[in-house]
């Protein structure tokens, strides 16, 4: 981006990058988004396994290949299932490599529409960034229920030091995904020992299904989290798409500012539903 030093990355597996599926959703949320069209060529698309690749090339630009031998990607995998584990514990190890090259980056799970640029949304003194299922009011309190489905992270020793500690946490937690093992690590004094500055995003800004955003004069993010099953989110993601449609239409394509964000409300979750915050991503 404008410092040379910042991406923007999802992963992505054959099964969510199906035509007229999540990825293709995702991207579409960049063109209709207020000013956020011009941070698709900052995207790296991560796809893990070469199906995903190859319909990324076909829509997108910026495409790498993230294999692991012996294991199968390409497939559906259902939350906390052994295949969907490896998925996130190889996302972890990644990004920790990405940060060992320098790079600042933005992690966004391809669920999440991108309506606003975040970037004057996050803290300036924030080494590790993370959106909210529940937030609790306060950018620093480590009881916030975090979501590993948006983070954004400054390379820095303090980071690389916190992503090696994240990745081995889940041998000391098994059966557990990257988002329940950081719930644990988080008070563990090793954070406080690197002088990691941990900030959880408001979901004022940063919502989702679990906790939307009631300001659409307000909303940057809004993630199809809190929802089970590729077909309820499709249809729900497709839903957070009109409502924005209509809201810009609206506020005649400035963004907001015209105080109608709390008059209208989002029609989702619809088939997602509220489910519990524990045993859902």
């Amino acid at each position: 981006m404008k410092d040379h030093r910042t991406v923007i990355l999802t992963t992505l597996n054959a099964a969510w990058t199906e035509p007229n599926s999540i990825f293709d959703l995702f991207l579409e949320s960049f063109r209709v988004g207020n000013q956020t069209k011009e941070l698709l060529k900052h995207l790296v698309v991560v796809a893990l396994d070469q199906k995903a690749y190859s319909r990324c090339l076909d829509v997108h630009p910026n495409c790498f290949a993230l294999t692991t031998d012996d294991v199968d990607f390409s497939g559906l995998a259902f939350f906390m299932s052994g295949d969907y584990l490896k998925m996130m514990w190889t996302r972890i190890d990644f990004l920790r490599l990405v940060l060992e090259m320098g790079y600042n980056f933005v992690f966004t799970d391809a669920d999440i529409m991108w309506l606003r640029d975040p970037f004057p949304r996050f803290y300036p003194d924030g080494d590790f960034q993370i959106a909210c299922d529940l937030y609790k009011h306060n950018s620093t309190n480590l009881h916030n229920y975090p979501n590993g489905g948006f983070t954004y992270v400054k390379s820095n020793n303090r980071t690389i030091q916190f992503y090696k500690f994240w990745y081995t946490a889940k041998d000391y937690f098994p059966g557990k995904h990257d988002q329940d093992v950081f719930n644990k690590i988080k008070f563990n004094p090793f954070i406080d020992g690197i002088g990691l500055r941990v900030r959880f995003l408001d979901t004022a800004y940063f919502g989702g299904f679990c906790e939307p955003s009631k300001d659409l004069d307000l909303v940057v993010t809004m993630h199809a989290n809190c929802c089970v099953g590729l077909k309820n989110k499709i249809h729900d993601i497709k839903m957070v798409i009109e409502d924005w449609k209509r809201y810009m239409a609206l506020v005649g394509g400035g963004g907001g500012e015209k105080n109608l964000g709390r008059m209208l409300s989002w029609t989702v979750p619809r088939r997602c539903g509220l489910k519990k915050i524990n045993s859902t991503h």
